[in-house]
Formats: structure tokens, sequence, C-alpha cells
């Protein structure tokens, strides 16, 4: 029997892969024993912060084509994403409740996978560590003691609302650019109003953080108080950018904050891009100079937490095995990798050479050219400077082409053929 280690994207995942190629798996889940701070539910695969899984664009955005090569591989995160989906124009957005229901349903209903609800306390010799970010208490020990302690990164979430708290005569719906079928409530600002909650967000109340907690803050989920300290216009040309939208005069507005759907039946939205480290009162005062949110409902603040990675490129093969114990894999944002859909990739591939290695097979890493292969040889490189990383071009090996479209297109196309590869391989 196989041992998983937590039952997020990336251990659900690694189970699933598991069982569908006919091994027994013991999924080992602390919850509802022990819960970490930023988790609120009993069930498998808790979505803690946005309930958007990104881009679903295969040819033309990173997170989007990685999500077609799980999608290939037989993801159970993408199948339950699928069915749980949520309006979000070109993005994939789920109803969090039901994403997580979904997966608890299917891997409790599989026979070969047996779940168990413990804290685990010592690193197996073998099988697959996937307890996530907020890793802490006696395994963090065990990892420190085994590595020599892991590395750290703050991020943080947005606040949700009520759907029937917002003032939708002062929003409006629309998609950027007009793509999708009108899923985002678009919430204007003029001048003076963006000036004013640029002000009183700078000048809010926030939560005390140690001096080496704000130099970590982690770029790719960057409070939207940080990224308003870098210039009075910065939202606007970042989270609150205008460009793309209209209301219905066809007039552009000077700023404009959006809100996502949380849930199937649009009673919850999510303010995007709002992550924020501000004292709970502190946000709904802030947030509710917004004209739109102006009787708005909070009903989940913003909070700001501790992120935990491996120091990958010392103790990590490309494999996601330890290089001091080829039976020992790690998968998920303990890696190194950030976001969701980045997290679950990694949960295929680590039981996928967790698998090969039990049967005296050699490892299997896709290439460079494909996301899931960019990203797991990313977090084995040497790197003095190793810090998390999302889905994007940049790590892929792309093709020497000037026509940036045409170049995703040959890069997407070449990226499915790599894992066809990777897939006919695997069954070997």
């Amino acid at each position: 029997m196989i041992r998983v280690i937590g039952a997020g994207l990336a251990g659900c995942e690694a189970a699933w892969y598991l069982a569908r190629h006919g091994e027994e798996v013991e999924l080992v889940e602390q919850k509802p024993v022990r819960r970490s701070p930023a988790h609120s539910s009993d069930g498998l695969c808790e979505l803690v912060c946005s309930n958007s899984l990104k881009s679903d664009d295969v040819f033309g955005n990173a997170c989007g084509l990685l999500k077609e090569e799980m999608r290939r591989l037989g993801s159970v995160t993408m199948e339950a994403a699928a069915a749980t989906r949520v309006p979000a124009g070109g993005a994939l957005a789920v109803d969090r409740e039901r994403f997580s229901e979904y997966v608890t349903r299917k891997l409790r209903a599989e026979p070969r996978i047996r779940i168990v609800c413990r804290e685990e306390t010592e690193l197996p010799e073998a099988g697959i560590v996937a307890t996530g970010p907020l890793t802490d208490g006696a395994l963090y020990a065990a990892i420190e003691r085994r590595f020599g302690g892991g590395l750290h990164f703050y991020d943080a979430t947005a606040p949700v609302v009520t759907a029937e708290s917002i003032d939708l005569s002062e929003a409006f719906t629309a998609d950027r650019y007009g793509r999708g079928t009108g899923d985002y409530v678009n919430c204007p600002m003029d001048k003076p109003q963006y000036e004013t909650f640029v002000r009183e967000l700078l000048g809010a109340e926030k939560v005390t953080l140690h001096d080496f907690e704000k130099r970590e803050i982690f770029e790719g989920c960057m409070p939207v108080e940080v990224m308003a300290s870098r210039g009075k216009d910065s939202l606007r040309f970042g989270t609150f950018k205008p460009v793309g939208l209209a209301d219905a005069s066809g007039k552009r507005p000077y700023a404009v904050l959006q809100l996502r759907r949380e849930n199937a039946e649009g009673t919850l939205f999510g303010l995007v891009g709002c992550q924020t480290n501000l004292k709970f009162g502190e946000q709904k005062r802030v947030f509710s100079l917004i004209p739109a949110l102006r009787n708005a409902e909070f009903v989940r603040y913003g909070v700001m937490h501790r992120n935990t990675f491996l120091d990958s490129p010392r103790v990590l093969q490309a494999d996601l095995s330890a290089k001091d114990n080829p039976m020992l894999f790690f998968a998920g944002q303990i890696t190194g990798v950030e976001g969701y859909v980045e997290s679950a990739a990694t949960g295929i591939l680590a039981a996928a050479n967790c698998l090969r290695r039990l049967h005296a097979k050699p490892s299997l890493v896709p290439s460079d050219v494909c996301v899931m292969g960019a990203l797991a040889r990313y977090v084995a490189a040497e790197n003095a400077h190793f810090q998390p990383m999302n889905a994007n071009y940049g790590i892929l090996r792309g093709p020497d082409i000037r026509d940036k479209k045409e170049k995703k297109k040959v890069m997407a196309e070449r990226a499915l053929g790599e894992i066809e590869l990777f897939r006919a391989a695997l069954a070997e």
C-alpha cells in the first residue's frame, strides 16, 4: 500500500492516479482532527484562497495549456472543475464547496483508496508527502531535521461579499474586451473616488507583521495595499485596470474593481485581486468606499498566512523524489510551485514516478517543451535564489518565432505532443 500524506489538490491527484493504476492507497489527512488557520471545512481538496483556477485558454495562456496537459493524463482536479464550474469569462472558476464535495465523493467511492484521518508526525521512508504550503507542527520539524529547514513566503486571501448586498446601480456586468458572457460584476470609480480609496487603503490599520515577513511577501499574491504603496496609479495599471471594460454608456471608467462568482448560485462574490492584510474592520471600511460596495456584507475577510516550501533545487530530483531517498516523493506547493493547477499537476507527476519506482522502472519526466515538465525541471534546477513559480511561458523551451500569437500556438501544439509521448511511455 502506498501512503500519500495530505488530501489537498496534489495529494488527491496522487491518490487518484495511483488507484486508477491498480495500487492500494492510504490517503492520510489531518482534518478534522486538526486544521490549519486557513482551512474551514472537513472536505478534501479545499480551496483556501481564490476560487479561480486561472485562464482556460489552451493556446494563449501557459496555465490554460497546463490544464489540457492534465486532462490528457486523467486529472481528477480538471474533472471536478468541469463539473462545478461557475461563469468567469475566460477563466476556469469553480463553486469551491461543490468542488471539494465532488473530489471527496469520488475518492471515498474508490475502493483502492483508504482515507485515514490523523496528523502525521514523521516522514515516511516511501510514499508521497503533499501536505501543502501550511505544513507545520511535528511533520514540519521532521522535514527540517531531514533537509535542514524549509523556506517561507507570506501570501494573502481576498474578501468575499454577498451578491444581494452589492449596489448594482453603481456597477455593470461585463468581461474584459467582451470575452465571456458578462460574468464579472464591475465596480467603477471616478478619479476622486479612486484617489480617496487609495489614500484610505494606504492609511488603514494592518495586522502587524515581523520584519522578515514583510520581506517575504510573494509577488504573485501581493496584498492590494502593498501594490498601492508602489505608486498612486499602480492599482489602475494592475488589479483595478479599466482597459477593455465599458459601462452601459460605452464609457471606460477611471478605475474598476471586479467581482467574480464564488459559487454556482451566484450568491457570493470575491473581490478579484484584493488579497489583503488589513484588519477586518478596516477591510469593511475601506472597500465600502467603492460606490457599488457601500452597503456590502462581508462573509469572509482577507487574511495573510505563511506558505512553506522546500529548497527544492538542493533536496529534490526533477521526478520530485528526494535526492537522499528515491522512494520518498513530494508534491504540491511545498515543492516550490505556486498555484492550484500547478500544485495538482505535481501530484500526477509524483504519483506516476512513485509507481514506476515501486515496479523497478526508471523515472520519467516530460521535457521542458510542456508546462508540467518545465515546472518539474524548474524546481530541481540549481538556483541560489529559489522562489515559487507559476505556470508561464518563460520556463518553457520555446521556438524562435517572432509573432507572439503564432509562437504560443506552436508551443501549445508541441507541449500537447510531448504529453502524448509521456502518456504512452508511462503505459509501457
